[in-house]
């Protein structure tokens, strides 16, 4: 049976969606934005910076799951441009271990949500 994930310490879905639900032991996040949960403005307009709260609004709908980062199985990250693919990385990369890193996929596409640089989802299992 599905459950719905559903936080504060993250973004309210800005369209008919949830953060994320799960089934079985499996959760799927909605992709995550650099908004922040309590004033549901855009943090930042660089793309470390915007990176960092997506990263951390992820975390919080992982952790409402019963879940972690290092449950995390599969990410898809979504930058509305590819020249900010090391920048992105350099944070990315503070939340997952190169030896013990999800599969992941990562493509630049034309725009965003609310215009922002970077968007990221992720399969995770249940600690």
């Amino acid at each position: 049976m599905k459950k719905i994930i559903s936080t504060e310490n993250a973004p309210d879905a800005i369209g008919p969606y949830n953060q994320a639900t799960a089934f079985e032991n499996l959760i799927f996040t909605s992709g995550q934005i650099a908004l922040d949960p309590k004033t549901m403005e855009i943090v930042g307009e660089d793309v470390k910076t915007q990176s960092r709260q997506v990263m951390e609004n992820l975390k919080a709908v992982l952790e409402e799951g019963n879940s972690s980062y290092e449950n995390v199985l599969k990410t898809t990250c979504y930058l509305s441009d590819m020249d900010n693919f090391a920048a992105f990385n350099e944070i990315y990369a503070e939340y997952f271990e190169a030896s013990s890193a999800p599969a992941r996929a990562t493509v630049a596409v034309k725009t965003l949500p609310k215009n922002v640089l970077v968007e990221v989802d992720a399969i995770a299992y249940k600690n």
